[in-house]
């Protein structure tokens, strides 16, 4: 219920939502964030923005999370962003549980679901809870993993209870349910025994298998079982890795490093909010650390915690949690926190644009307020910049549609500066690199024209097909073409 958008007459869309634009489109562009206890244990949830256009905020918060639950749609089944996002789990070896939402509602076979999940998030999969039925005739669900059988009453209010079932070929699951359910569910079982491997835990954690559970989240159905599972299984905060040494969460000092940036938070204030994943050690209020980029050292007088769009002062936080700094324009995402100690974590990906339009100034008066807009923007990570080396042009590259819109609109109502777009036929952006620096030249030669260079200064070579593309990359086999910009 944490952060559920409700509407009422006085104001009609999330708080969290304070964009004009994402308020007059009713979507959030954002990822929240949110810190409980259950059982004893302290869950910090990023919430990611579902909406395509804004897949590049969920990829980079992806780099902060120690494991990641994939909800899956029973009707839908896996859409083209979850694909995208097992990419970024795979790349880093994160763990994957994935929660089959909409129990309550017709959909797929469960069976071709999970068919389905492996073929498209190429993992292998063991479902720890099973439905009985779908849709208006959904009975509930047997928990595998527990031996449990989970009762199903359509109520937002109430909690089902469930019965503990060691046995469910015993004659004793009849007085649940019906004889024709209960035989389908032993031959389900019987099955998914027969097929899927045996859960282990270990290989769960080098995220090589993913558990799978049924429920319906808005009745609050088959989550409690999930939870539970995740706090046995799921893992604590883990080593990062730098690229001086691998950081230990139990170490005494403190390090932490910005996954994301909030510009203009309040438009009144012009405020920005830097998130900060603490790697290891202890964070207190108003001691001072080092800004690692900057080589100087800061002090922070008000962090925050959040519990989806509230926020309070923390005085100390610790490894695991996810703080806010109130940012004056010092922070860049991939920036380090220390105790002192000079650190470095990996980069953060940024994964090939999909859509690309030349940027133009449409006041020449306000150039220098659009140039700066344009960089602060790119710092948080709205969109992708390139340059053309051929005519010098400024190229922008988005995920989606909505992000020129929402570029437009911030120069324009942040900064004072007005842009217009120009269309530009481009079909992807990939990073090449070669230790065949003959063969790199050559290529660079050869494809003047569709040359650039992003905004840390890398070569990115700009296909205008698939054809093309295809054909570079026969033509010039000593060449890497990367379609993330971590490697």
């Amino acid at each position: 219920m944490a952060g559920a958008v409700k509407s009422n007459k006085i104001k009609k869309t999330a708080t969290s939502d304070w964009m004009e634009i994402e308020k007059q489109r009713g979507i959030s562009v954002a990822t929240s964030v949110m810190a409980f206890d259950y059982a004893d244990h302290k869950i910090n949830i990023l919430d990611t923005p579902g909406h395509q256009d804004f897949a590049e905020d969920t990829f980079r918060t992806l780099t902060a999370v120690d494991s990641v639950i994939i909800v899956v749609d029973i009707a839908k089944g896996v859409e083209a962003q979850t694909r995208k996002l097992m990419e970024v789990c795979r790349m880093r070896k994160t763990p994957v549980i994935v929660f089959v939402n909409k129990m309550d509602r017709d959909g797929k076979d469960p069976f071709d679901l999970l068919d389905e999940i492996e073929e498209e998030l190429q993992i292998k999969v063991r479902p720890l809870s099973w439905p009985i039925d779908m849709g208006q005739r959904f009975k509930g669900v047997y928990n595998i993993f527990e031996q449990k059988l989970d009762l199903y009453t359509p109520s937002k209010q109430v909690v089902t209870e469930s019965v503990e079932f060691k046995d469910i070929q015993s004659p004793e699951l009849e007085k649940y349910i019906e004889t024709s359910l209960a035989q389908k569910l032993r031959e389900d079982v019987e099955l998914i025994e027969g097929v899927y491997p045996e859960f282990d835990v270990d290989t769960y954690l080098r995220g090589d298998i993913a558990p799978v559970f049924f429920g319906s989240a808005l009745n609050n159905f088959g989550v409690k079982e999930l939870l539970d599972c995740f706090i046995r299984i799921a893992p604590s905060p883990r080593p990062v890795q730098a690229i001086e040494r691998e950081v230990i969460p139990e170490e005494d000092n403190f390090s932490g490093f910005i996954f994301k940036i909030h510009a203009n938070m309040d438009p009144n204030h012009r405020s920005c909010i830097a998130f900060v994943k603490i790697c290891s050690g202890r964070f207190e209020r108003n001691a001072n650390y080092k800004h690692v980029r900057f080589g100087k050292m800061m002090r922070f007088s008000s962090p925050t915690a959040f519990m989806a769009q509230k926020k309070e002062t923390v005085d100390e936080a610790f490894a695991g949690d996810i703080i806010g700094l109130p940012d004056t324009g010092n922070f860049k995402i991939g920036d380090t926190l220390t105790a002192g100690e000079e650190l470095h974590f990996k980069g953060l990906p940024s994964f090939s644009p999909e859509m690309f339009k030349y940027i133009e100034n449409a006041d020449p008066m306000k150039t220098k307020q659009l140039n700066k807009g344009i960089e602060q923007l790119m710092d948080e990570g709205v969109a992708q910049l390139f340059i053309n080396q051929f005519n010098g042009r400024k190229i922008i590259g988005t995920v989606g549609q909505l992000q020129f819109e929402v570029i437009q609109y911030r120069l324009l109502h942040e900064y004072g500066a007005q842009c217009k777009w120009e269309p530009i036929s481009l079909y992807k952006a990939c990073w090449i690199e070669s230790d065949n620096m003959q063969m790199l030249d050559a290529f660079k030669k050869r494809k003047a024209q569709y040359m650039a260079l992003d905004k840390e200064g890398r070569d990115v070579y700009l296909a205008d097909s698939a054809y093309v593309l295809t054909m570079a990359q026969n033509d010039f086999p000593d060449i890497k073409f990367h379609f993330t910009s971590e490697f």
